[in-house]
């Protein structure tokens, strides 16, 4: 199982490489904060819907899959490049894609094999208990990631909101 913070640090680290080789200096903070939204948005989406709500079969699947997860990169990707912020929408879905990369260990060599998780709902989920082993059976853990997610998804799509509006408002 990989945390957060690893999620996190395997998404930041070639991104700032990037950032220093190119503009020789930090990744901006705005870039540091779409790395991060992006290498935690699968779980935001996926833990709560499986195990909160109930209305997905694992919390693997769903935005960690890749029929879900590559339409998405595409249509940040294109809308990032119609805002002219190519690189924060590539640093999202580059995040994104690491995530699934670091959940399915077995896709990097030696080991090539693709979880039937990644090509949900084309292929059936692996199967998993009921209650994720980072929750334990009555823990708080599960409802406090719930509320980080609604609290998190909710100031992104605000910003979300209003940029889109912005964007509308100057054309």
């Amino acid at each position: 199982m990989v945390l957060p913070s690893e999620h996190f640090i395997i998404a930041l680290l070639p991104v700032a490489v990037y950032a220093l080789l190119r503009d020789r200096q930090l990744p901006s903070l705005q870039l540091v904060a779409v790395t991060f939204f992006g290498s935690q948005f699968p779980d935001i989406i996926d833990k709560p819907l499986a195990y909160e709500l109930h209305l997905i079969p694992s919390g693997r699947v769903f935005m960690h899959s890749l029929p879900f997860a590559i339409p998405l990169s595409i249509v940040v990707i294109a809308y990032a490049v119609q805002t002219d912020r190519t690189r924060l929408g590539t640093a999202f879905a580059f995040a994104h894609l690491s995530h699934l990369v670091a959940d399915n260990q077995q896709l990097l060599p030696p080991n090539l094999y693709v979880s039937s998780d990644l090509l949900w709902p084309l292929q059936p989920p692996v199967a998993r208990s009921p209650v994720p082993q980072w929750v334990g059976e009555g823990a708080v853990n599960l409802h406090l990631w719930t509320g980080f997610s609604v609290l998190v998804l909710t100031l992104v799509s605000y910003v979300l909101v209003v940029d889109l509006q912005a964007q509308l408002d100057s054309r």
